[in-house]
């Protein structure tokens, strides 16, 4: 089984200033990692890619260095699964209508985007639509989460929701 976590939204050193441990617990044992944009510090993804395989897209607090290194948009592949991956920021319509909409020419199973800091897990036109929240910043939301997407014969995708930014 292949196990993937998606994050979102880390916003370090500005809304926290380190990875959660609940998060630090699942990346201990990921297969690849996904993040969604809005690291705000490369510092973040060297300390995700010492879990693992690490890969993502820039958000719209991010400095040049990583829109020069992750792009805006991308799909992953693993196995005969395609995850797009894309921030959401932008204007007009809903962050989830624009991540949708950026996929409309490809062929996606499923995809990720952030920038709300809201968990979303719904299927549009066969498409799962899917937003892991924040592991450290939850704004109005009740708890901080990040989506953990595993992989056998099936795939089953899931947010992990958590109390503390501990």
């Amino acid at each position: 089984m292949k196990k993937i976590v998606i994050l979102s939204d880390t916003h370090i050193p500005m809304r926290a200033k380190k990875l959660p441990q609940a998060l630090v617990a699942e990346c201990q044992n990921a297969d690849f990692i996904i993040h969604a944009g809005d690291w705000q510090t490369l510092d973040v993804y060297y300390e995700l890619a010492a879990y693992a395989k690490t890969d993502g897209v820039t958000g719209n607090v991010d400095p040049w260095e990583i829109l020069d290194r992750f792009g805006k948009k991308k799909i992953l592949t693993f196995g005969d699964i395609k995850v797009g991956v894309i921030h959401g920021d932008g204007i007009r319509q809903t962050t989830e209508q624009r991540a949708f909409d950026a996929f409309a020419d490809d062929e996606v199973d499923i995809i990720v985007f952030g920038h709300s800091h809201i968990p979303v897990m719904r299927e549009v036109q066969g498409v799962t639509l899917f937003n892991p929240g924040s592991p450290t910043d939850k704004r109005q939301q009740p708890q901080y989460s990040f989506g953990l997407l595993e992989i056998a014969d099936t795939w089953e995708l899931r947010h992990v929701f958590f109390d503390s930014r501990e």
